[in-house]
């Protein structure tokens, strides 16, 4: 599969936009009250909106690194086709 510089950038924008958004949304999930049997951080145990949030956001990591993955991948090999003679 041949892969534009373009399109790679774009894969590698997603993958620092995953990283950037999704930590900050697991602390919000963290501070959350419903996250707690207890009611406030820390206190009782873990319920299942915590567990179900938790579970998304490591999928989304996962999938984010995998595309920026590829993104750098797909650009260092756009590199190499440019740069032939």
């Amino acid at each position: 599969m041949v892969l534009s510089r373009g399109w790679a950038l774009f894969l590698v924008g997603v993958g620092v936009w995953t990283w950037v958004i999704w930590p900050r949304f697991a602390v919000a999930i963290w501070h959350d009250p419903r996250s707690w049997a207890g009611g406030t951080v820390g206190e009782g145990t873990p319920t299942g909106f915590l567990w179900v949030h938790a579970l998304l956001i490591a999928a989304s990591l996962a999938i984010g690194t995998t595309v920026g993955f590829l993104g750098v991948r797909g650009w260092r090999a756009a590199r190499r086709r440019t740069n032939r003679p």
